[in-house]
């Protein structure tokens, strides 16, 4: 029997201090890009991809992230009696999306470390990941083009960019084998080297904030011992997992905005802004009168 991906794990208890004092008191999950939090973003994927279910990892200072997914009684009967209808099916959709279970991690101790966290609550079955920090625009959800090599390869899938130059060694990166039939665009992965030395680096293909990965993981990353600063890398993990079982990585068509670095941050504000009905055109208006 093939088996599909029904849940989305969202490591969601990094403390953002790249965006300090902005983090000092909300999560960097909820910063917006335009109107719409990070993570909103991150979940409408993994909803436009066929997950049902959504697991967030969190910690302390996140609740912020429980009460937007959340229903607000209050909000929603003021836009209700003021006769804001508009408004009132954006903030409904928000809270009617999907069911959303939580689980925390005391401590920020890797990536690896979070995934590991929502063992019991994914179970034995494949699962997704995805990293909100990785705002990825496409017209098909890259979540749902791993999905599609998963239905035919049932194993564990990355997603995966070219990424040329000393820009390589800020990643995750591995060295495969391109498979057949893929239009160069998919790989079996022989090994993963976490942010490696530009010129020691095994390719150019950069791993992204999305995955599909089987619960094998989870085996693999209870028993990998943690590294440098007491962290579970999930690197780690999947090095293991590769000796257990095959792995491929997608090199996913659309463009990925790294939303956890400032100036990604700013890209992707402008260049979603530009492409609303209602924002573009006074944007492209406002750009042209500075004197750049």
């Amino acid at each position: 029997m093939r088996k599909r991906v029904r849940k989305a794990v969202f490591p969601a208890a990094g403390l953002g201090t790249r965006f300090l004092p902005a983090t000092k008191a909300q999560p960097k999950e909820m910063l917006a890009l335009v109107d719409k939090p990070i993570i909103q973003y991150g979940v409408e994927e993994a909803v436009a991809a066929g997950c049902d279910q959504i697991v967030m990892v969190t910690g302390r200072g996140k609740q912020a992230i429980e009460d937007h997914f959340d229903v607000s009684y209050e909000l929603e009967k003021m836009l209700e009696e003021r006769g804001k209808t508009d408004l009132l099916r954006i903030v409904r959709q928000i809270s009617d999306m999907i069911h959303i279970a939580y689980v925390r991690q005391k401590e920020a101790l890797g990536l690896g470390h979070a995934i590991l966290t929502a063992r019991e609550l994914v179970g034995h079955e494949p699962f997704a990941a995805l990293l909100a920090d990785d705002v990825i625009d496409a017209q098909v959800p890259c979540l749902k083009q791993l999905m599609d090599v998963f239905k035919k390869m049932q194993c564990s899938v990355l997603a995966t960019q070219v990424v040329e130059g000393p820009g390589i060694s800020a990643y995750g990166v591995l060295k495969g084998v391109p498979v057949e039939g893929w239009d160069g665009r998919l790989f079996e992965v022989l090994d993963l080297v976490e942010k490696p030395p530009a010129d020691k680096a095994p390719s150019n293909l950069a791993i992204i904030g999305r995955y599909i990965l089987t619960p094998a993981v989870f085996e693999t990353l209870a028993e990998t011992k943690p590294g440098a600063g007491g962290e579970l890398q999930l690197t780690d993990g999947l090095r293991a997992l590769l000796k257990r079982e095959r792995m491929y990585a997608y090199v996913y068509e659309g463009r990925r905005y790294d939303a956890g670095d400032k100036l990604g941050f700013l890209k992707a504000t402008v260049e979603f802004a530009l492409k609303r009905p209602d924002l573009g055109g006074p944007l492209r208006e406002y750009f042209k009168g500075l004197k750049l």
